[in-house]
């Protein structure tokens, strides 16, 4: 398995695909383990892309410590170095959107074009669902909670529940992540420490100096990154693109034009 010494980190990364380089940043419990896309995505038949567990998560280190949004953004620039990248595409995804905004701020010299996938900038301009708020509840009372988040038209109090065409997965998803961190006394510690690094993000007072071409896109029917929050976002950043399809947090999986729209926008 492919690791590398990131910081105070030993980084769980994986590269695929050829062409311009592309740094994918996932979202909250992003674990590339449980990532039914890599390797096999739109992105990667068209660019050389490196994704990785972010800390905390997956099988990259997990630091019983604060973590901060600066840290995530830092541990990004660091992974470009370690693989030898002075510069490239950043897509960050919900999460990953936050940690790239921060990238972007902190290390624009390494960013090409980016990609604000269903994500907030804190701040004036709209906070994403705390997730920490319903970190600690049981199972099924969590997904009480999430799912219309996820997409509103999620209905759980009907019987059965309605749920979007294909996003019956969500419903056995935490059984699953459960599985993947079988055996590994950090992983709910790391997890926690994400959420907690989350609270913190605002970046809504650094955006508007921002002078990298960037494409904000979102989902129609996201109440985790409300559409709201995603036109406030594309409206700060100079020159950004506003995109929303059809589908809610998860519109990527769910409008098939989005992942093709975001890859023309990174070949423009």
């Amino acid at each position: 398995m492919p690791f590398l010494p990131v910081r105070d980190l030993n980084v769980y990364y994986e590269i695929h695909g050829a062409g311009e380089r592309v740094l994918f940043i996932s979202g909250t419990g992003g674990d590339l383990r449980a990532n039914p896309l890599r390797g096999t995505g739109v992105l990667e038949q068209r660019f050389e892309v490196a994704m990785y567990d972010q800390r905390g998560l997956g099988q990259t280190s997990k630091p019983d410590a604060d973590y901060t949004m600066a840290d995530y953004a830092d541990d990004a620039a660091a992974l470009l170095d370690a693989l030898g990248w002075d510069r490239a595409h950043v897509v960050g995804v919900s999460f990953g959107g936050m940690v790239a905004q921060h990238l972007a701020v902190r290390h624009r010299q390494r960013v090409n074009r980016l990609v604000l996938a269903c994500t907030s900038s804190g701040g004036a301009g709209g906070s994403s669902f705390d997730l920490l708020t319903v970190n600690d509840l049981p199972p099924d009372e969590r997904l009480r909670i999430t799912m219309p988040i996820m997409d509103s038209r999620n209905d759980m109090t009907t019987d059965p529940p309605t749920i979007v065409p294909g996003l019956g997965w969500m419903l056995t998803r935490a059984a699953e992540q459960a599985q993947l961190q079988a055996g590994d006394p950090y992983a709910e510690m790391g997890a926690r420490r994400q959420l907690e690094a989350r609270q913190h993000h605002d970046v809504w007072a650094d955006l508007a100096a921002l002078s990298i071409p960037t494409l904000c896109i979102g989902g129609l029917y996201d109440n985790q990154a409300p559409p709201e929050n995603m036109k406030r976002l594309a409206g700060r950043i100079p020159g950004a693109e506003l995109v929303m399809c059809d589908g809610g947090h998860l519109f990527l999986l769910q409008d098939p034009t989005a992942y093709p729209t975001i890859a023309k926008f990174l070949a423009a």
